[in-house]
């Protein structure tokens, strides 16, 4: 009896100490690049699973449909974090600005290009002259489309990149033939693949096929935020990565099932086997341990900077765009 009253005295104080935290903290904004994505799924679970209340986290997950639109809203001071792609932080630093990515998401680019079952092209090489769908200019998704198609000896002046914002937006195009081919994401590519509207051109979704399409690990979706936010809120940072790296043992450690249950039809949509065939593609991509692999900001800087002439591999200090002294700390 004794030792029960000990445990649940020592619980209620934690209890206490963390709906203090949560009364005189400041909400905590991270913004993803669109929330129904799998690549931002951790995320998500964190926030649904009540993981960020458990550190005492008054997290807002907000939602805009491109990447690029989350490092505008993160230089700007709108938000605290960006659940985006670590490519970011590079292109971020090439124009002077501090950021860091705290925890790594996914260790696979976790993108496939499609081709719409409407049009003829069968491989990048066969870009010349064809619509290219991509999330927006200044995307991850451009400037992998970029790299994909300069690989097969296609110019970007050779093909027509189109910025498809929203997932519904590149859907339709697809399967409408209104471009010939585009890089999107899961769910929605299984989705376009199951109904015969896509076939796969070039495929990122798991580690080892980035590795083989781009020369080296590959590091896709972080969460990457402001070094002076860091520097001035420690304590805030540590809880923050100790939820969702909690969040990615969920996914390590629970079937497809179960994590499909934890998300809302506004996200998994009407399809719950179709998203549940959609996790099964994803789920080898999850970083187990939210830890930056070695090879991995080399591989992307490499990528960048052969398409981005304003990168430049002379002037990046790769130690500056990434640490893992906070899921250090959490393990």
């Amino acid at each position: 009896m004794a030792r029960f009253t000990r445990a649940l005295i020592c619980m209620t104080t934690l209890w206490l100490a963390q709906s203090m935290h949560i009364a005189h903290a400041e909400p905590i904004r991270l913004m993803t690049g669109g929330a129904a994505k799998l690549i931002y799924l951790p995320v998500m679970l964190a926030d649904r699973l009540g993981y960020f209340r458990e550190q005492g986290l008054d997290v807002r997950v907000l939602s805009s449909p491109a990447g690029i639109d989350t490092s505008t809203e993160l230089v700007a001071g709108a938000i605290q974090g960006a659940v985006g792609y670590y490519d970011h932080t590079i292109g971020l630093q090439s124009r002077g600005l501090d950021v860091q990515s705290v925890i790594v998401l996914g260790q696979s680019a976790g993108l496939i290009e499609l081709a719409s079952s409407k049009r003829t092209m069968r491989s990048m090489a066969d870009a010349k002259g064809r619509k290219l769908g991509v999330t927006g200019f200044g995307s991850s998704t451009y400037y992998l489309t970029r790299y994909l198609a300069t690989r097969a000896n296609v110019p970007a002046d050779a093909y027509t990149a189109v910025p498809l914002a929203t997932e519904a937006a590149f859907e339709q195009a697809l399967t409408n033939g209104d471009v010939d081919a585009g890089m999107t994401e899961e769910p929605t590519a299984t989705r376009l693949l199951s109904r015969g509207a896509a076939r796969t051109l070039v495929d990122l979704r798991s580690p080892a096929d980035t590795r083989a399409q781009l020369g080296g690990s590959y590091v896709g979706a972080c969460i990457y935020m402001r070094r002076d936010w860091i520097d001035a809120h420690p304590d805030d940072t540590a809880r923050l990565v100790r939820a969702v790296l909690a969040a990615l043992r969920f996914i390590q450690t629970h079937s497809e099932q179960e994590v499909e249950a934890a998300m809302p039809a506004s996200l998994k949509g009407d399809d719950a086997a179709m998203y549940r065939r959609a996790l099964t593609v994803m789920k080898p991509a999850f970083s187990p341990n939210g830890r930056m692999p070695a090879d991995a900001p080399a591989t992307v800087l490499s990528v960048i900077a052969s398409v981005d002439a304003d990168v430049s591999r002379r002037h990046i200090d790769l130690a500056r765009t990434w640490t893992d002294r906070f899921v250090a700390q959490a393990q």
